[in-house]
């Protein structure tokens, strides 16, 4: 199939302020999108919420594996509406796909895509028939992933597989699949993606946390499966600038991330409520003690805001909604009542504007289960 280049500027600019001009992206891939792509998926603005004080122990972090294996169950087929959990994952996967569970360990050892949270996934997928061999947990830096041991979760013949075994290394990159644009005048312009993701996958489930982000605002579905598909990725926030507001959503509708990621399961067992994606400071860890399901990232991450400014309000910090300046602060230890960057959760509406899901809270769909 030929290349196909195309710009994705004209269809987003209605939602940005008529003062913002939208970064000049050139998005190219060979890849085209699927009858049915993906992402929003067959349960746009439908999340289901399955919360459980059992579900770890606050004090020593301890997960409790029986009651996570009961949340994923219940939460997948109230997604679906099948009785049986077998039938609720075919829906998704079948047995000879090969399938990518996309977690996110930037703030490993601390917080990341929980391992009995990914194993259990692993189990229901090998349930359904898919060879283990056919299945990768994935991610950008082999540092952050390999400090979770995710080996010991799941079945020996599961790839554990980083796109950048050496930071920096462009090996584990598409270099026909890319986002080109420039943000500050950088060098390096291009952000190519994951070469497993475009050349071995043919689906993909995304498992992220619940995390405030001093850039982005919140890093969920949205940005775990953008920032953490593609390369050279920094470059988009420096000094208080940020450009994630467009920058995510861009990414995530690249083909063929859109169409083939077809689940989020957002491990909300723990939180980061400030200083962001990492958890190098304890007193910003929370515990949400939840995990919600669906197929549609802009509701679960429109959700998520919540859940994170809750906790903020409940802490008396500011709103990740409070773009002023005032708030800055570049230097020092991190202070919840300022910011590095000017945050950017516009994000996820912008992402709403590319076709990706549905940003009005009151058109989501929202089960919640109590455990």
């Amino acid at each position: 199939m030929n290349r196909r280049s195309f710009l994705q500027v004209a269809a987003a600019t209605p939602l940005l302020a008529a003062s913002e001009k939208v970064p000049a992206y050139r998005v190219v891939s060979p890849y085209a999108p699927s009858k049915d792509p993906g992402m929003p998926g067959p349960y746009r603005g439908k999340v289901v919420r399955v919360h459980s004080e059992q579900c770890i122990d606050a004090g020593s972090e301890a997960v409790n594996a029986e009651v996570v294996r009961n949340m994923i169950s219940r939460g997948l087929c109230e997604l679906t509406g099948d009785a049986r959990e077998r039938d609720a994952w075919a829906r998704f996967i079948s047995k000879d796909d090969v399938v990518g569970i996309k977690v996110n360990c930037s703030g490993a050892p601390n917080i990341m895509s929980t391992p009995e949270v990914v194993g259990d996934i692993a189990r229901n997928l090998v349930a359904i028939g898919v060879p283990a061999s056919n299945i990768y947990i994935y991610e950008r830096f082999w540092n952050q992933l390999r400090s979770v041991h995710y080996e010991r979760f799941v079945p020996a013949e599961v790839h554990i597989q980083a796109a950048e075994a050496n930071r920096g290394s462009v090996l584990g990159y598409d270099p026909d699949a890319y986002v080109e644009v420039s943000f500050f005048g950088e060098e390096d312009t291009r952000s190519n993606l994951v070469r497993l993701a475009s050349e071995k996958l043919t689906k993909i489930i995304n498992v992220p946390n619940m995390k405030e982000h001093q850039a982005s605002g919140v890093t969920g579905c949205l940005k775990n499966i953008a920032y953490g598909s593609f390369s050279n990725m920094d470059r988009s926030h420096r000094w208080e600038k940020t450009n994630t507001r467009t920058f995510i959503g861009t990414l995530a509708a690249v083909e063929p991330v859109r169409s083939k990621t077809v689940l989020h399961v957002m491990d909300g067992l723990r939180g980061v409520w400030h200083a962001g994606p990492f958890s190098r400071d304890r007193r910003f860890r929370f515990y949400p003690k939840q995990m919600m399901f669906g197929t549609d990232p802009v509701a679960m991450d429109r959700l998520l805001i919540d859940v994170i400014d809750g906790k903020r309000k409940a802490e008396g910090a500011p709103s990740v909604w409070d773009r002023s300046e005032k708030l800055l602060r570049m230097e020092g230890e991190p202070d919840p009542q300022f910011n590095r960057f000017l945050r950017e959760p516009g994000h996820i509406e912008y992402a709403a504007g590319l076709g990706l899901g549905v940003y009005d809270i009151g058109r989501i769909d929202l089960r919640t289960i109590e455990l």
